[in-house]
């Protein structure tokens, strides 16, 4: 079995180090991390500038690199380039921070493993919820593991990856897994308005979650009451109810909205 790992908090990060040890006992590792963190970039890919990649030298990986890009670039420019083998699986983690509700539209950990997907292979993205700098991740690591063994022993649905989000628990006061959908993650989004030494106005972004009511089926729920999170997340964004609902629509109203009458 042939995995490739990635993440967004950096080649040098705790948790991507945690999951290699763990993994390179299952699998040959390819490993294609980014040179520096890339929180918050979201599907964003290098147009514009060039991408480079340096062999990284880390023991337990078959081969790696460190990429000059975002985790999409890692992934698209690992499967597409630098690997000559086909692989059977991408993992991306162990994100330090939850990654979960809205949280996955700006995840460049979801979004490395959501480009997995694009390319053709089953993902994972793993997130661990804390920013504690001491946190643990070999329980995240090795729960990993054993989904990554079962997981493969299954045949996974087209165009859809796991996203997973482990609370920070001892193990023996973790509740179990619930397989749940993304609920609700809003921020307080401010903005606090700085000065450079020329004088220039600049902004930079802060605040923290808000406290929203939760369905009792959604990840943020099942992560708070100290479960286990597996959020299955298709690719598909379509609205199909809008779809049936204005196909329904007579057709004498549809042309009138086309001329606009």
């Amino acid at each position: 079995m042939r995995i490739l790992l990635t993440n967004d908090d950096g080649i040098n990060a705790r948790g991507l180090h945690a999951l290699l040890h763990e993994l390179n006992t299952i699998a040959e590792i390819y490993l294609a991390a980014p040179r520096t963190e890339q929180s918050g970039t979201g599907h964003s890919i290098t147009v514009f500038d060039p991408i480079k990649a340096v062999e990284a030298r880390i023991p337990g990986i078959k081969k790696g690199w460190l990429i000059g890009g975002t985790p999409v670039d890692c992934v698209k420019l690992a499967t597409k380039r630098l690997i000559s083998e086909p692989i059977d699986l991408v993992v991306s983690g162990i994100n330090h921070g939850s990654n979960m509700g809205t949280d996955v539209l700006y995840s460049g950990t979801v979004s490395a493993a959501t480009e997995g997907v694009i390319m053709g292979y089953p993902a994972i993205a793993i997130s661990l919820d804390t920013y504690d700098d001491s946190a643990d991740f070999s329980f995240a690591a090795a729960f990993t593991r054993r989904l990554v063994t079962a997981m493969l022993k299954e045949t996974m649905p087209r165009n859809t990856l796991f996203n997973v989000n482990l609370p920070l628990l001892p193990p023996e006061h973790i509740k179990g897994i619930r397989m749940t959908k993304l609920g609700h993650r809003n921020y307080d989004n401010l903005f606090e308005e700085r000065r450079d030494p020329r004088g220039n106005v600049y902004y930079w972004l802060g605040g923290g979650v808000l406290n929203e009511d939760q369905d009792e089926d959604s990840d943020v729920y099942a992560v708070s009451q100290g479960y286990i999170s597996i959020t299955p997340i298709h690719l598909d964004l379509t609205h199909y109810g809008l779809i049936k609902k204005f196909n329904k629509l007579s057709q004498e109203y549809l042309n009138d909205l086309m001329r606009g009458e």
